[in-house]
C-alpha cells in the first residue's frame, strides 16, 4: 500500500491521479490560484482511467491557454451582465454607449437569457432570443444592439476566465434589411425656402450650419464662441452636446410622483458635453461668407438678450442658447426643426437629413472627396462607406449622364439645341 501511495504522488504543479475506494478514478488538476493566493485544484472523477486522462488533458489545455473557468461561484448570465454593465463598462464608455448597453441588458438580455449559467450559454440560446424579439415586434436593429451588447460582455467574461467561449461571437444575429426608401436630400429650392424662414427666428445660423456644412446636432449645440473665429472665417469642432439626464431631487415622505425629468427639484446627473472621441471629429470647418454674416448678427442679438435678462442670464459661452442663456436641449432643438419645416412649407424629414443635404451639395460642387471627408468628420478607414451612405445622386444628374451616353453612342439628338459656337457662326 505504501508503495502504491508513493507511486501516485506528484510534484507541486502536476496533476494527481488515483483510484478511489468508490471504485472510480479521480484526479486533482492544478488550475491556478484563488483570489487569496491559495492554490486551486479542480477535482474530477470518471469510471475509467482512459476517460479520466482525456478529461485531464482537456482541462490542462484550457488552463495553459488561459480559457479555463476560474475558481469561485459560477456566474449566471444575469449576474454577469449586471456586474459588467455597472462595474466594468460604465467607467470606460461614453454616456450614450452606456445607456444603450443598459437598455439592452435590462429590457432584452436579462429577461431572455438571464437564467442560463454563463459557461453553459450556447449560440442557439441567443439566436432563439433574437427570433422572439422580432416576433414580439422589435426591429432587427434592436436585436443587433442586444447582440453587440452581449458579445462585448461575454468577451470580457472570457478574458477574465469566467467562461471558456463567447457564445455571442458564434451566434448569428438577424439580417439587417436595407431601408425601403432612399433618403432624399433637400433640394436647393427647399434649402432656400428654409433660409427665408430661418431669418425670422432666433438662432437662425444654427440651421444653416446643418444645411450648408452638415454639422451634427451634438456638434452644433456644443459649439462655444471660443471655437468660432469670425475674422478668419472658420470654426473648430471638438465637443458634442449630450442629451440631459435627470434624477429626482424630491425626497421622502413628499415625492413628486412624476418622472425624474419633470420633477420640480430635478438634478442633472450627466455632463453637458463630451470631447469628440475621434481625430476626424476634431476638425476645422471653413465658414461661407453669408454664414459669417449670420453668426456676427447672431452674436449681437445674443448680447442684447444678455443685457435684457440681467441677473437672470445663465452664462455659458455657448453659441446657441435658450432665451435666458444656458445650453439648448437636443429635444427642444428637434421640435424646433420640425416646426421650421412646417412653417417653411417644406416636406417633413429628419434633422439628420440636413447632413445628407450638405454632403450631397459638396459632391455636386465638385469638392474633392478628401475635403468632403474633413468637413463631414469622417474617418479615413470608413470614409468611402460613409460617402456611399450620405452622397445622393439627384435625378437631374442621372438624366444629364444618360444624355451624354446617348450622344456618345447614337450621336447628337436632332432636337438638341445647337452649341453656342454654332449659333455664332455666320
Amino acid at each position: 500500500m505504501a508503495e502504491d501511495q508513493k507511486r501516485t504522488r506528484r510534484a507541486n504543479g502536476e496533476t494527481a491521479i488515483y483510484f478511489g475506494k468508490d471504485d472510480r478514478w479521480h484526479a486533482r488538476v492544478p488550475m491556478g490560484y484563488k483570489d487569496n493566493g491559495e492554490p486551486y485544484r479542480r477535482h474530477i472523477t470518471r469510471p475509467s482511467e482512459d476517460a479520466l486522462i482525456e478529461e485531464v488533458k482537456r482541462l490542462e489545455k484550457q488552463r495553459d491557454q488561459g480559457t479555463a473557468q476560474q475558481p469561485g461561484k459560477l456566474w449566471t448570465v444575469e449576474k454577469w451582465l449586471w456586474h459588467w454593465v455597472q462595474n466594468i463598462a460604465k467607467d470606460v464608455v461614453s454616456e450614450n454607449t452606456y445607456d444603450g448597453y443598459e437598455v439592452a441588458v435590462r429590457v432584452h438580455l436579462v429577461p431572455g437569457i438571464g437564467k442560463h449559467r454563463i459557461d453553459r450559454l450556447e449560440p442557439e440560446h441567443l439566436e432563439s432570443l433574437y427570433r422572439r424579439m422580432q416576433k414580439n415586434g422589435s426591429k432587427a436593429a434592436t436585436a443587433h444592439q442586444a447582440h453587440r451588447t452581449v458579445r462585448t460582455a461575454l468577451g470580457e467574461a472570457v478574458r477574465r476566465g469566467h467562461a471558456a467561449k463567447n457564445a455571442a461571437a458564434l451566434a448569428k444575429p438577424p439580417r439587417m434589411e436595407e431601408p425601403e426608401e432612399e433618403i432624399e436630400p433637400y433640394s436647393v429650392e427647399e434649402v432656400q425656402s428654409l433660409l427665408i424662414e430661418v431669418n425670422k427666428r432666433r438662432n437662425s445660423a444654427r440651421w444653416m450650419l446643418a444645411l450648408a456644412l452638415g454639422l451634427r446636432q451634438g456638434e452644433t449645440l456644443g459649439l462655444r464662441w471660443a471655437d468660432v473665429d469670425l475674422d478668419h472665417e472658420y470654426l473648430k469642432l471638438r465637443r458634442n452636446r449630450l442629451r440631459p439626464k435627470y434624477a429626482h431631487g424630491c425626497k421622502e415622505p413628499d415625492p413628486c410622483g412624476r418622472k425624474a425629468g419633470y420633477c420640480p427639484h430635478r438634478k442633472q446627473v450627466r455632463r453637458e458635453t463630451k470631447n469628440t472621441k475621434s481625430r476626424a471629429g476634431r476638425r476645422a470647418v471653413p465658414l461661407p461668407g453669408p454664414l459669417v454674416v449670420m453668426l456676427r448678427t447672431h452674436k449681437e442679438a445674443q448680447a442684447r438678450e444678455r443685457r435684457a435678462a440681467g441677473n437672470l442670464w445663465t452664462e455659458s459661452d455657448y453659441v446657441f442658447t435658450k432665451p435666458l442663456g444656458g445650453p439648448l436641449s437636443p429635444n427642444t432643438d428637434y421640435h424646433d426643426w420640425k416646426k421650421l419645416l412646417d412653417d417653411a412649407g417644406v416636406r417633413d424629414g429628419r434633422l439628420h437629413d440636413a447632413r445628407h443635404t450638405a454632403a450631397t451639395v459638396l459632391m455636386l460642387l465638385g469638392v474633392p472627396d478628401r475635403v468632403i471627408d474633413q468637413i463631414m468628420g469622417w474617418e479615413s478607414g470608413t470614409s468611402s462607406r460613409m460617402r456611399a451612405r450620405y452622397l445622393h445622386v439627384p435625378d437631374a444628374m442621372l438624366k444629364a449622364v444618360a444624355q451624354k451616353i446617348a450622344e456618345a453612342i447614337w450621336g447628337p439628338s436632332p432636337n438638341a439645341p445647337a452649341d453656342k459656337d454654332q449659333n455664332n457662326e455666320g
